[in-house]
């Protein structure tokens, strides 16, 4: 069977007859890919899990409590949750608490001194995106660390298609030029 359709069978299953079920068919499906993009935004481990239930929790209250129809739950999903870590940020901007700390360290494995070079490059990777603006850093992050399609990307950022490939191109553009500083343009 499809995936989309039967997500939409899942969902509706969730809508009509609150079932629990279903729902955590689609939790499966998708706590992997919201926690990372939540612990990509925060770099916390216990902060991206509280966020990735909230997250989940309130699309179970959204369906339950408002049902009507979901074009894309996957959508709405990436929605919450990127409305939620704008919350965080505020909420730490506000604490002045705002710091920037390394994702978690990857796994040691036979050839040590690959391991620790590819590790360096994730870290310059990873500060490189931090340059980035926000807007950059949320459609590289889709993109290429979570696979979505430009069409998806678009739904959850609420803008067209077009426009996320435009950012998309300047993203990558500009993520060149803090990796490769011999191919800046000189100005």
């Amino acid at each position: 069977m499809n995936i989309r359709i039967e997500e939409k069978l899942l969902v509706y299953k969730v809508v009509a007859k609150k079932d629990t079920e279903a729902f955590a068919q689609l939790y499966d499906f998708y706590v992997g890919p919201i926690y990372r993009f939540v612990f990509f935004k925060l770099s916390n481990r216990e902060d991206a899990e509280d966020i990735t239930s909230e997250v989940f929790l309130k699309v179970w209250d959204y369906l339950i409590e408002k049902p009507k129809e979901v074009t894309s739950f996957k959508q709405l999903l990436y929605r919450i949750a990127r409305n939620r870590v704008v919350d965080v940020y505020r909420a730490r901007a506000k604490k002045n608490e705002c710091s920037i700390e390394t994702a978690e360290k990857i796994a040691i494995g036979n050839d040590l001194r690959k391991d620790i070079e590819i590790k360096e490059e994730q870290q310059d990777l990873l500060k490189a995106i931090k340059k980035l603006k926000h807007e950059y850093q949320e459609v590289i992050h889709l993109r290429y660390i979570e696979g979505l399609p430009t069409k998806d990307i678009a739904g959850i950022l609420e803008m067209s298609a077009t426009n996320v490939r435009v950012i998309l191109f300047r993203a990558t553009k500009k993520l060149k030029e803090f990796t490769e500083p011999d191919l800046k343009p000189k100005t």
